[in-house]
């Protein structure tokens, strides 16, 4: 019996099982065995890419990388090319991207990335359409841009089912979750937060299914049983979303405001067509990258207010340093910054110190 075959036979077994209290240990188990097929069936597939050579890769550029997420004709080519001033080409009909079509949106100084895959399909991620070649590249962004329009406003939870079913965790944070395989001695959990949602001998079950029989768990906050099956999955990737509101140039503003009313979430207004918040749109692709911006001053000189080097917030001066030149932060001895995150201008800081943006900073090695 195949991978997908086995998969069916479980998805069937979970269909007859009454959900409650009393099952929930089985039937987590049971997920936690179809994600472990689905993890060797992928692995399989891609091993075969990578001989066939029909994978779509995309060499990283810029200082991040968002995925334009979307359904064939929803408007991610026009929205690609009024971003980046690209040359995607665009039309009004299904699949008119065919690969993965990268361009450069410049904001607040740094360079983003900004890749339109083919258009998504229910299924996609079982092989439909174009299936897993095109959905593997939203793997590497650091941001997806879900792109809907007032014509399918709803499709966003299809869209994000379909990348949860590659092992991407939209919106989420990795679980606080500790698991440490040892030589011997059993399994042995320490539960820090009082768990409702799993029991130890299912945690227990879980583990050997995965091959940990000897592990100590410490669970740090309370999860459940599909989330611990991702601690253990070596490649589930956590990814935050934005979602646009494509086309609104074709209906009217009454429209679009009980439109947004009706939604479940946050949606951003606009016309790729038209240009209509785009500005905004921008803004909130920089905010949602999470990056700073770090003005650098080489001593006895002026600061490089002009070029500033874009960071991810939450990087400390030493790992700036390293990335300036790996050697600078090995010789680094202390840095001066200007800006927010000091007390006072020019105030001498250690390299764990974390700069915020618009600093400005200075190494002294």
């Amino acid at each position: 019996m195949s991978a997908l075959e086995r998969i069916k036979a479980i998805e069937e077994e979970m269909a007859r099982t009454q959900v409650n209290k009393a099952t929930n240990r089985h039937l987590g188990v049971l997920r936690a065995r179809i994600a472990k097929l689905r993890q060797q069936e992928q692995d399989r597939v891609t091993r075969g890419q990578g001989q066939r050579g029909d994978g779509y890769t995309v060499r990283k550029d810029g200082d991040s990388t968002v995925v334009l997420l979307g359904l064939p004709s929803v408007g991610k080519s026009t929205l690609l090319n009024h971003l980046t001033n690209s040359k995607s080409k665009v039309g009004a009909y299904d699949f008119t991207t065919l690969t993965v079509i990268p361009g450069i949106l410049k904001y607040g100084g740094a360079n983003i990335q900004v890749l339109d895959i083919p258009g998504i399909i229910r299924g996609a991620s079982h092989g439909k359409g174009l299936g897993k070649r095109i959905l593997s590249a939203t793997r590497s962004a650091d941001l997806i841009l879900v792109v809907t329009d007032v014509f399918n406003p709803k499709m966003r939870n299809m869209l994000l089912n379909e990348i949860r079913a590659i092992g991407l965790r939209p919106d989420e944070n990795p679980p606080n979750v500790i698991i440490e395989k040892r030589a011997s001695g059993g399994i042995f959990i320490t539960d820090m937060v009082g768990m409702t949602q799993m029991e130890h001998e299912g945690i227990k079950d879980i583990l050997r299914e995965y091959r940990y029989h000897n592990s100590r768990v410490v669970i740090k906050e309370d999860i459940s049983y599909d989330q611990f099956v991702d601690t253990l999955l070596k490649n589930t990737v956590y990814i935050p979303t934005l979602t646009v509101l494509n086309k609104i140039d074709m209906v009217d503003k009454e429209y679009v405001e009980e439109l947004e009313k009706s939604l479940d979430h946050y949606v951003i207004p606009i016309s790729a067509d038209t240009d209509v918040n785009l500005e905004r749109l921008k803004k909130e692709i920089f905010e949602h990258l999470d990056l700073i911006r770090i003005y650098m001053k080489p001593r006895r000189e002026k600061a490089d207010m002009e070029e500033p080097m874009i960071v991810r917030n939450g990087s400390t001066v030493g790992d700036i340093a390293r990335m300036v030149h790996g050697d600078l932060r090995k010789r680094l001895r202390y840095s001066r910054i200007w800006g927010k995150s000091v007390k006072f201008g020019g105030q001498k800081v250690k390299a764990k110190h974390v700069p915020m943006d618009e600093d400005i900073l200075t190494f002294y090695a």
